[in-house]
Formats: structure tokens, sequence, C-alpha cells
């Protein structure tokens, strides 16, 4: 019997745009959306609008955090990943796994049980 093919991968949860953002802030830098901005466009044709409501949007899914700069022309945001790519991925494994265990209860602890516990080792 095939088994179904989930997509969990942490590009399956973020738009295109918001990979690309990730991507840029993790090597652990702070950036303002200006630098981000700058950097995206020769990759992609993309607005500065459109970089600042996805960064808006990374902040209020808890995945990047910001502070705020005051300077010449007033405020910035300035942006920095909340975890490092690693510790994102654990958080989507976690969530996931907790959401198969929420849909299938007692079957899905069964299945892993079985499939990572000693029984499942010994069976390989």
């Amino acid at each position: 019997m095939k088994g179904i093919k989930f997509n969990t991968d942490f590009e399956s949860v973020l738009s295109p745009l918001e990979r690309d953002v990730l991507q840029l802030l993790w090597p652990d830098r702070r950036m303002k959306v200006r630098h981000i901005y700058e950097k995206l466009r020769p990759r992609r044709d993309v607005a500065l609008s459109s970089v600042a409501v996805i960064l808006d949007r990374l902040f209020e899914k808890g995945v990047v955090d910001r502070e705020i700069e005051t300077g010449r022309g007033g405020i910035r945001y300035v942006y920095y990943p909340l975890h490092d790519r690693k510790q994102f991925e654990r958080s989507l494994i976690e969530t996931t796994v907790n959401s198969l265990i929420d849909r299938f209860g007692t079957t899905a602890v069964s299945y892993f049980n079985s499939r990572f516990g000693d029984e499942g080792e010994k069976k390989k």
C-alpha cells in the first residue's frame, strides 16, 4: 500500500517571497526592509511595499521579530529571525506531529511507536 505524501518542509508553509526573505535573515542578520528589498531586487521583481508586508506577516506568524530604530526621516523596523533554520524546521515538525496526534489520536501514537520506538528499530 502506497503512503500518502505530505509536503511538510518549511517551503510548503511559507510563500516563495517569505522563503527568500528568510534566506537573507537566517545567517543571524538584522536587516531593515529597504536592505532586504535591495538584496532581493536583482533576483526577483518585487516592490518595497511587498517586502514590508511579507516581513509584517512573518512577524505576525512569530518567525521574525523587529525593533524600532529612529533616524532621519522617522522610524524604521529592523527585523531579525527568532530562530535559526534548524530550530524553525524542528518547530514545524513538532507542529505537524502534534496536529496528527490531535487529529488521529491513539492511531497516530501507535504508528509513531511502531515506526520509531524500540520495536520499530528491531524490525529494520
